[in-house]
């Protein structure tokens, strides 16, 4: 049976970085001078400019073409085109292209009823029938998209969520404005959402009829897209400028705004230009580092923090070279994790044993600490440890960190060599095995295998676990259980399973500042670390 996809998460989960662009002062029109393609362009931005940054350039304004496939990209597309959803960090979803939406066919099919007011930016109606077509282009085995793994769990899809030929695609149009999707296996509607929704978008095939699926990327209608979100391109300088207007017709709410400036910079700068009065907004969530707190306080701009947390951290484990439970069970006795979060985060860090997102109904208390030097000796001793020097892998930006692990595992006597590297190589080298040690960070969500589920597959066994049957048999029977009772009893299994194999370390999770803007109200700002922003309820303000 193909496996549903609905709780895999891509292993090289990029860490979010906080982001914003430095325009013109104030609320000025904002002159614009060239395009994507290098042309000059004239006129100027009329009525309220919101100045808003990015510190790393989206790469393509196709929405299913994002070579990076960042969430730089994301959000950028979350303003251009809708998505069926508005995700909050705690797993919330609320209406966006669709009013709401229910299980069908014992729960192998989700019905999305969409708002009958949603509409293209030239004014087309969105129909059921606009998704349907977009997701028969997506899977076209003959239109070179990317992210086509997304629509994988469908039926009438492979494992890559290619379109088969011959077969029903799991895409129907039940009428003018209900939206079916069936799969191979069980789904929960909110936990699809919570994980693919930032990856879905309806595109306006009613203009892309005369462009052929193996064209459609290289297409120049992305030099001027149409979409249905809340904001509608005007012009782009590529990898510096994005200006778009507010679609005032937008059926969530007409943006307080007339143009939305877009302006990649470099993320030092952000909070500098901010105070400067040079920035309205910086995404992701306007979030800063502690250190920085009092700087932006002292300015007068009031700081809060997140209350679910954006940040997991993990101590990665080569289950080959790092080959007894006794052993890896060790090397956690061994961390002063209480110590490492507050070097990292200062007080804005939780220890934790598990993945889980704490505050979820799969959460469970977080238990003692772990560590016991004298406890790691004793299974050292136990798993017959011999004096081998570990290689630790991490980036640059973690190598005191690295360093305040090396320590903690020579109190123990475990020898460890650091190699500082970037983060592709480092988890291509716990891929192949070439690293033993890695430290990482990743995006939580609230479902419950978020992290895990991807990890111990065939495709995919990060940790190299020599037998991941036992893994796999939970997995399975995971992702086909819907009753949430049932499903809660196997959360608590597989947990157990982690604890007793010890096949990767939780250490903790860090939650984010976000400084607050003078000049927009609305902002729901953790909601950003899902990729989506609540455009539509943004007000410009007086400082």
């Amino acid at each position: 049976m193909k496996r549903h996809h609905m709780f895999r998460l891509l292993a090289l989960t990029l860490v979010f970085t906080m982001v914003l662009g430095l325009v013109s002062c104030g609320n000025q029109p904002q002159q614009q001078s060239q395009t994507d393609t290098g042309t000059e362009t004239s006129g100027q931005a009329e009525g309220v400019n919101l100045n808003y940054g990015i510190s790393n350039s989206w790469d393509s304004l196709m929405p299913y073409y994002s070579v990076s496939g960042s969430n730089y990209s994301r959000i950028i597309y979350d303003k251009l085109y809708d998505r069926l959803a508005y995700i909050q960090p705690d797993g919330t979803c609320s209406p966006r292209a669709a009013t709401s939406w229910e299980s069908a066919d014992g729960g192998y099919a989700i019905l999305f009823h969409l708002d009958e007011g949603a509409a293209f930016h030239d004014g087309t109606p969105v129909t059921a029938q606009h998704w349907v077509d977009t997701i028969a282009l997506v899977t076209n085995p003959a239109c070179n998209v990317l992210g086509r793994d997304t629509f994988a769990g469908l039926t009438g899809t492979d494992e890559i969520g290619a379109a088969i030929e011959g077969e029903n695609l799991g895409a129907e149009a039940v009428d003018e404005y209900t939206l079916k999707l069936t799969f191979d296996n069980p789904v929960v509607p909110e936990e699809f959402l919570v994980e693919y929704n930032r990856d879905i978008y309806v595109l306006p095939t009613h203009l892309l009829t005369d462009i052929a699926p193996e064209d459609l990327v290289t297409s120049d209608f992305w030099q001027n897209p149409v979409g249905s979100g809340p904001c509608q391109f005007v012009s782009e300088v590529s990898g510096s400028t994005l200006v778009l207007s507010a679609n005032k017709d937008y059926q969530l709410g007409a943006p307080g705004f007339d143009t939305l400036t877009i302006t990649v910079m470099d993320k030092a700068n952000l909070l500098t230009a901010l105070i400067a009065g040079d920035l309205d907004y910086y995404t992701f969530g306007g979030s800063i580092s502690e250190e920085n707190r009092p700087v932006a306080e002292q300015a007068g701009f009031a700081v809060e923090e997140g209350t679910v947390p954006s940040t997991f951290y993990e101590l990665m484990i080569n289950n080959e070279t790092v080959d007894s439970a006794d052993l890896r069970h060790a090397i956690e006795k061994a961390l002063d994790k209480e110590l490492l979060c507050q070097q990292n985060t200062g007080s804005l860090g939780t220890v934790t044993n598990t993945s889980i997102l704490p505050g979820t109904e799969y959460s469970r208390p977080a238990g003692e600490s772990a560590y016991d030097p004298e406890g790691a000796k004793e299974l050292l001793a136990q798993a017959g440890y011999d004096g081998e020097t570990f290689t630790l892998a991490c980036t640059s930006q973690r190598a005191s960190l690295a360093a305040l692990i090396q320590q903690n595992l020579a109190d123990v006597g475990i020898q460890v060599e650091i190699e500082t590297v970037d983060s592709a190589t480092m988890f291509a080298g716990m891929s192949d095995g070439t690293y033993d040690l890695a430290v990482a960070s990743h995006t939580p969500t609230s479902l419950p295998l978020w992290f895990t589920g991807s990890r111990f597959t065939a495709d995919n066994n990060l940790f190299r676990v020599p037998d991941l049957s036992q893994y796999t048999t939970l997995l399975t029977a995971l992702e086909e259980e819907t009753n949430e009772t049932a499903r809660i009893d196997l959360v608590d299994e597989w947990e157990a399973l982690l604890n007793q194999e010890m096949p990767f370390i939780p250490l903790w999770f860090s939650y984010a500042l976000h400084v607050q803007s003078k000049t927009v109200t609305g902002i729901d700002y953790a909601a950003a670390a899902c990729c989506n922003e609540n455009v539509w309820q943004w007000e410009m303000t007086q400082a």
